[in-house]
């Protein structure tokens, strides 16, 4: 428990006039008070934004038409490393889309929910709208973008956007919380080499998203046969003996009337199921978690498709977490969702490794043991919206659907050539590079912000 005597000037020079206790005690408070006696200037944060907004609240009619609708991106998915699979909202029916669409080199901050979560905005945000639980960060010219986004995601800049939050069940801030952060001005040369290793980090997530997509065109192309998936209502009559060699005995219609099985029907002497494949699937099964502060990072089944997984991850005792062999994220291992959101697809890259990474108990792993069913391989066919809907298929489950690994030994796989199964795979090991590197270097950009920090405080205790 946290105790202290607040002084009356100290809470009438506070950014906002707050009493309780939540606030007074945050570590935001003596964060400020750290960049308040930094050897730098200091501005606000609104001095160096040409506008901090978010979009308001409108109604949405949601659509699944891509023609006819515009992608959403909430507090949640902006943090993800794939957008190609969001939410639609009808053109038509929203009004202002200007004032809500991305552009690249803003700065978001989820303000509603989970706050003080950062993203710098790449090309693959660009043209898409963002909700009014985001928060639009438009940097001047006065220091760059890449500078700010890595002050903002810091340590102390995470304790700062969290420090205003107010809301008794769902806890928010505003664009007047954000505007007051103080913001040391950093040399110029530090400024921007750390404003350039964000750039850099953003463009070469452009560059992975353009291997990862050539690759699954050049598959796609490869199968030969489009996939088209139907809207609305669908009707089929099945025989009763599809329904007893089916799979369990399933009787539902998501099971047979799905576009991805009907797809990989008509290629079916051309595939063969994934248990086939030389690979190994496994699922760890759920354990008991001790929680710590400096342990293994865990990384939970919506955790490990975030740009940046580790920036507010949790930690597991390395002593008291039970089956690490079975739970270590090693590079190239594929994880695929089986609960909630079923289908998901991740491959691993070196960061997770080299952080010693373990990932949750109840996700399903696969790992290539063949030549030619590479890692990047299966990746790549899983992560195609045909193997995706055929997936959906496997689900069970009245309230948390969910499939398991018997399921998923059954998803038909395309039998590729050698020379189809080598060109996907080094598109993919581009692709895992980097995003590697970009990992990389936002990460050493937010520990020269923090490190530049750190050696004021230390230098202010050693006088």
């Amino acid at each position: 428990m946290k105790t202290a005597v607040v002084k009356r000037h100290d809470i009438a020079n506070a950014p906002v006039m707050r009493i309780d206790a939540s606030f007074q005690l945050s570590e935001g408070v003596s964060v400020r008070r750290i960049i308040a006696d930094c050897p730098y200037p200091v501005v606000k944060c609104g001095d160096v934004m040409e506008r901090i907004w978010h979009a308001g609240r409108w109604k949405r009619v949601y659509v699944n038409n891509p023609k006819t609708g515009i992608p959403l991106v909430g507090s949640s998915a902006m943090l993800k490393s794939d957008l190609s699979d969001i939410k639609l909202i009808s053109r038509k029916y929203t009004e202002d889309m200007a004032d809500k669409m991305l552009h690249p080199g803003w700065i978001l901050v989820s303000c509603s929910g989970t706050i003080g979560n950062t993203v710098f905005t790449n090309t693959g945000h660009a043209g898409k709208l963002a909700s009014q639980h985001v928060l639009r960060l438009k940097p001047k010219d006065i220091l760059g973008g890449g500078y700010l986004y890595a002050y903002l995601s810091s340590k102390y800049g995470y304790a700062m956007l969290t420090q205003g939050t107010f809301g008794a069940v769902i806890q928010h801030i505003e664009p007047a919380n954000v505007s007051t952060i103080p913001v040391p001005v950093f040399p110029e040369e530090m400024q921007k080499e750390i404003d350039q290793l964000i750039r850099d980090a953003a463009s070469l997530r452009d560059k992975a998203a353009e291997f990862f997509d050539k690759a699954k065109y050049i598959l796609q192309e490869s199968i030969g046969v489009t996939f088209d998936k139907t809207n609305g209502y669908r009707t089929a009559s099945i025989s009763i003996k599809d329904i007893r060699s089916s799979l369990k005995m399933r009787l539902d219609p998501p099971v047979f009337v799905n576009d991805g099985v009907e797809m990989l029907e008509r290629i079916s002497d051309k595939t063969q199921p994934l248990k086939e494949c030389n690979v190994t699937l496994s699922y760890p099964g759920m354990f008991k978690r001790s929680y710590v502060r400096d342990g293994y990072p865990y990384m939970k089944g919506s955790d490990v498709f975030d740009v940046n997984p580790f920036a507010h991850c949790e930690y597991l005792s390395k002593t008291r977490t039970p089956n690490l062999d079975q739970l270590w994220l090693r590079d190239g291992l594929i994880l695929i969702s089986c609960a909630g959101a079923c289908g998901l697809i991740k491959l691993i890259t070196k960061e997770y490794e080299d952080k010693q990474a373990i990932g949750s108990p109840d996700i399903i792993r696969l790992k290539s043991n063949d030549a030619l069913f590479t890692s990047e391989y299966l990746y790549t066919y899983l992560s195609l919206p045909s193997s995706y809907d055929y997936m959906q298929s496997l689900k069970y489950g009245a309230v948390i659907e969910r499939f398991d690994v018997q399921n998923i030994e059954t998803v038909p796989i395309f039998i590729p050539t050698k020379e189809l199964s080598a060109t996907i795979t080094g598109i993919i090991r581009e692709y895992k590079d980097c995003l590697y590197r970009a990992f990389c270097k936002e990460e050493k950009a937010i520990s020269m912000v923090e490190t530049e920090i750190e050696s004021w405080d230390k230098n202010k205790h050693n006088k």
